[in-house]
């Protein structure tokens, strides 16, 4: 007697494949190109934001004063020796040009305006989003990824009014005073090296200097140190604020906060630089 043969189970029913829908026509994925236009007016809008909390009550004093002293402790010092050079090396060369063209008498007054009205500004601007805003922005990143931010913003704290606008406020009075200061250090360095290395007169040094310089050439300076302050405090905030990626992300931000702030201070004090030479006439023209 033969045993039964098995029974074989019947197979499951092939699954056939999900069907495909043809798109949209006119639906099309958001260009890359975009990303940067949406970071610029992300950027804007926190500028705005700033600029509107600073009037609003309860003001962070305390805050400020601490960045205010931390800011001016980690740039009055570089400030001060990077200025001498700048000074030496603008004086030694406006003063070489002019002996070549035979008006020696003109070198103080045309080596400090370089100073007051394009070197101090820009040292400024180099130091406080060198030195102060990247401190800034790893401050702020390192606070976003340990959900500090958030936890502000569930208590209903706003992490701008609380922390931005006192960072932004203090690396703007910064600036201004460090303005200042260069360009004291800056116009005394260059009378140095013009007196004793070039061989020049005090008196036509400082003679030059009042019959070319004019008062708007300091209020121009003092006012690019404060443009340039306020740009430097909000592009280190937006990148702190925004850093991807855990802790490396926020080494990244601040390396993205720096080389922001220097291009975007070049090209303003382009623009400011135009519109005060058409604006304000020479001294004596």
């Amino acid at each position: 007697m033969t045993a039964p043969m098995p029974v074989r189970p019947p197979e499951p029913p092939e699954e056939s494949p999900p069907a495909t829908f043809p798109k949209a026509p006119g639906r099309r994925h958001p260009s890359r190109l975009l990303a940067p236009l949406r970071e610029t007016g992300k950027l804007f809008a926190l500028a705005v934001a700033v600029a509107r909390a600073i009037f609003r009550r309860p003001f962070q004093v305390r805050e400020f004063i601490e960045q205010f002293w931390f800011v001016a402790s980690v740039t009055i010092l570089p400030a001060a020796l990077v200025s001498i050079p700048f000074g030496a090396v603008i004086a030694l060369q406006v003063g070489s040009l002019t002996q070549q063209l035979g008006a020696q008498s003109f070198t103080g007054g045309a080596s400090v305006l370089a100073v007051i009205q394009q070197a101090s500004p820009l040292i400024v601007a180099l130091l406080i989003s060198g030195a102060a805003g990247s401190a800034i922005c790893a401050d702020l990143g390192s606070r976003k990824i340990r959900e500090e931010l958030d936890a502000m913003e569930v208590m209903g704290v706003s992490p701008v009014q609380r922390l931005v606008v006192p960072r932004v406020l203090a690396t703007m009075l910064v600036a201004v005073l460090l303005n200042g200061l260069i360009s004291v250090v800056g116009t005394l360095g260059g009378y140095f090296f013009n007196v004793i290395m070039q061989d020049g007169t005090p008196g036509a040094y400082l003679s030059s200097f009042s019959a070319l310089a004019q008062l708007p050439d300091l209020y121009i300076s003092e006012f690019k140190a404060l443009v340039f302050g306020f740009i430097a405090g909000i592009v280190a905030a937006y990148r702190g604020l925004h850093p991807r990626g855990g802790p490396k992300g926020v080494g990244d931000a601040v390396n993205q906060s720096v080389v922001i702030t220097f291009m975007l201070l070049f090209f303003v004090n382009m623009v400011l630089t135009a519109i005060y030479l058409q604006i304000v006439p020479a001294k004596g023209s």
